[in-house]
């Protein structure tokens, strides 16, 4: 990480479903002179954000282009299958991607999960974004596989969402540009990887003071005057 000339703010891209509240909090606790900025961005475009300098550091969704940037994978969502609430699918707990060989599966330009082949039957048209999708499953075109987070994002009161038990799940990364990182960048990353403030990497944290060592107890052992007899016990008479 270079870090020579530390910048005055931070930007923080991020696509949709990503929640950064919770580490921008933190920041301002850590860094509270340091300002913050967050940037939306759609799931295609955060690598390009990345490389047109307008963010120091992207939450995004993998798998992306990696090239010329770095990578580090935060968690993993689940994915489901948004539905009307009055579809037969709803009785399950989950639903397999057996169960939707029949069905209409939208699959949205912006989709980002690594499908070999997604399932179903897709549509006559591929929606633009998973917006306009979740609006077409409302409108009972068909069906809908996200990640979690989006069909929370996107929730409508007539839709639900259920577990799907055999599809490729989606990954929340947090990436930078190789050789573009700040001290900021390494602070924001220490933050995302849980790390305390006296353990963040690259500040450097003064030498614990030696520990005093106490003097050793001396034991006092005290001998019993009178062996085998009471306190109080009387000199024995001479005959």
């Amino acid at each position: 990480m270079t870090g020579s000339d530390t910048p005055s703010s931070f930007r923080l891209g991020y696509v949709p479903g990503t929640t950064p509240a919770k580490w921008v909090r933190t920041w301002q606790e850590r860094l509270p002179d340091v300002p913050l900025s967050l940037v939306p961005v759609p799931a295609a475009g955060a690598a390009e954000l990345l490389r047109a300098a307008a963010a120091d550091a992207v939450l995004l969704r993998l798998p992306v282009d990696r090239d010329g940037l770095h990578a580090i994978p935060l968690y993993t969502e689940t994915t489901v299958v948004v539905l009307p609430k009055e579809h037969p699918f709803t009785e399950g707990a989950e639903i397999s991607s057996v169960q939707l060989e029949e069905a209409i599966v939208l699959h949205p330009l912006d989709d980002t999960l690594d499908w070999t082949a997604p399932p179903g039957h897709p549509a006559r048209e591929r929606p633009e974004t998973t917006a306009m999708a979740v609006e077409l499953v409302a409108a009972g075109v068909g069906l809908l596989v996200v990640p979690q987070s989006l069909a929370r994002l996107h929730h409508r009161k007539d839709l639900t969402f259920r577990p799907l038990t055999d599809a490729p799940a989606s990954q929340v990364a947090l990436a930078w540009l190789e050789d573009a990182g700040t001290e900021l960048t390494e602070q924001f990353i220490g933050i995302v990887r849980g790390r305390t403030v006296n353990s963040t990497r690259g500040v450097p944290q003064p030498p614990a003071p030696a520990k005093q060592k106490k003097p050793a107890r001396t034991q006092v052992v005290r001998r019993d005057t009178n062996r085998g007899g009471g306190r109080n016990r009387k000199p024995r008479r001479s005959r």
